[in-house]
């Protein structure tokens, strides 16, 4: 069976020209500059816009409290 509609290999190409991959664009955190993706909040301090959005310091004290519980259920 032969398609009636077919498209020719320049339209095809053209419509594949928008399917290439592209770089993230990475930028620095306005506190400790180091490199972030472009609208997130930072990775390393938690700030976003000038503003603390995820609190690191809490994420790291309820994981060391997960940790030693763990430990402590292993000694008994």
């Amino acid at each position: 069976m032969v398609v009636r509609m077919r498209h020719t290999r320049a339209h095809t190409a053209n419509r594949r020209s928008h399917h290439a991959l592209k770089n993230t664009s990475l930028g620095k955190c306005e506190k400790c500059f180091k490199p972030k993706l472009a609208h997130t909040a930072c990775l390393e301090c938690g700030f976003y816009r000038g503003k603390i959005v995820v609190d690191k310091v809490k994420e790291v004290e309820k994981k060391q409290k997960k940790t030693k519980s763990k430990q402590g259920k292993r000694v008994k």
